[in-house]
């Protein structure tokens, strides 16, 4: 399993600010259903613990990418990780599952940044967070490509890619992570046509989650078409609902039906992730993980979101230095598995450092060329990339009729 996602998503767009109170109830002398529970006072800030949980969730998934299967890594290596590491590799093969803790992030964290949000906001806020750091992966990874001798992507799949969408088109991917930055972009879709359009409220994620869980089970079960399966993607929707609930609970409290929500999305995500992530053991594969490995690193995916939001002392952990992993966190994330295999068969072969050296050294590489694309392109190019969308999706440049404003100047 080559790693979306995602985030899910440093930049001002995906901060994680604490959210501040909502409107108090309506006073006793109107009529009406009652409002919300008003949101719980939080100190102002960053979660910043959930900033370092996104780049573990990296790390998980590099060392997956990097000690924890055969394939292409093996070449890059000379030999098959699980010689290397005997043990080691077989906790490194668990890796992969890193992508169910970002999918849980992201729906924690696009609930929080879509919250009072219109959907042009939220659109160019999602644009600006993706897109430059990918555009400048891809070009990274084209150039190692090229230079390397690694492999070749025709040019018009190439081109395909720049668009994000190879995926449902059928192109060859640039960027083997690139599969779950599909699937977040449906989520986006679906949470924006129904939570974010009419407006953001309680009830109203509550509901989506409910039903989202509800629609992609029968989904699973019926003889759906694929375009209904590939909107409501069952495999993936209960990490992103996961996240949703737990939200909820950070923003107004604890309460049955929000809990409910988060512990029926893991029950359900569970039984996908082992249904995925294990086979029989009559199939040689590198590692043959267990139901129970897939379920207990699931669990602690779910666990772990909890803690770092929801347990006041880990919540309001201070430490800067988190927030520059969670910056890292995307760059690295879309650079890494590629490149990274690269740059291993240079060290390896061009060197003499021991392996148990090159495989650190190979995530700082990593990281470093991270923090030089967000310096260079996160920095510069998603402020203005946000500008122009921002003029362009004006609701005076949306009105206008080009067709009438000729008619007019020529008069």
């Amino acid at each position: 399993m080559s790693l979306h996602v995602p985030d899910s998503a440093g930049q001002a767009t995906d901060s994680i600010p604490r959210p501040g109170g909502d409107p108090g109830a309506l006073p006793e002398a109107l009529p009406g259903p009652p409002a919300e529970p008003a949101a719980a006072p939080r100190p102002r800030g960053r979660l910043r613990a959930l900033d370092g949980l996104r780049l573990v969730a990296a790390l998980m998934v590099a060392l997956y990418h990097y000690a924890g299967q055969d394939g292409i890594v093996a070449g890059s290596w000379g030999r098959t990780p699980r010689d290397i590491w005997p043990q080691a590799s077989s906790m490194f093969n668990y890796g992969c599952l890193g992508v169910e803790l970002f999918f849980v992030i992201s729906g924690f964290v696009i609930c929080m940044s879509g919250w009072g949000r219109t959907v042009k906001d939220f659109t160019i806020s999602r644009i600006t967070r993706l897109y430059p750091a990918y555009w400048a992966a891809l070009i990274i990874s084209t150039v190692v490509y090229v230079l390397a001798d690694y492999k070749r992507i025709p040019d018009t799949d190439l081109l395909v890619n720049f668009s994000m969408l190879q995926m449902p088109l059928g192109a060859h991917r640039v960027l083997g992570v690139c599969w779950t930055l599909w699937a977040e972009m449906r989520f986006y879709v679906l949470f924006a046509l129904v939570v974010v359009w009419p407006g953001a409220s309680r009830k109203r994620v509550l509901l989506f989650c409910g039903l989202w869980m509800l629609a992609a089970a029968y989904a699973d079960a019926s003889d759906a078409s694929s375009f209904v399966k590939v909107a409501l993607m069952p495999e993936y929707a209960p990490y992103f609902i996961g996240g949703m609930g737990l939200y909820l609970i950070y923003r107004f409290g604890h309460d049955a039906v929000s809990w409910g929500i988060v512990v029926g999305a893991f029950l359900i995500g569970q039984r996908y992730a082992v249904a995925a992530n294990t086979v029989g053991k009559h199939v040689h594969v590198f590692h043959h993980r267990t139901a129970t490995g897939v379920t207990l690193v699931v669990f602690l995916s779910f666990l772990a979101v909890a803690v770092v939001t929801l347990v006041p002392r880990v919540a309001a952990v201070d430490w800067r230095w988190l927030t520059t992993a969670g910056i890292l966190t995307y760059p690295f994330y879309l650079i890494h598995e590629h490149v990274g295999w690269v740059t291993i068969d240079q060290l390896v072969h061009r060197t003499s450092l021991p392996d148990d050296v090159i495989l650190p050294l190979t995530v700082l590489v990593m990281l470093g060329v991270a923090w030089l694309v967000h310096l260079s392109v996160e920095r510069t190019l998603a402020p203005r990339l946000k500008r122009v969308l921002g003029r362009s999706l004006s609701a005076e440049a949306l009105s206008e009729d080009p067709v009438r404003q000729k008619a007019s100047v020529g008069t």
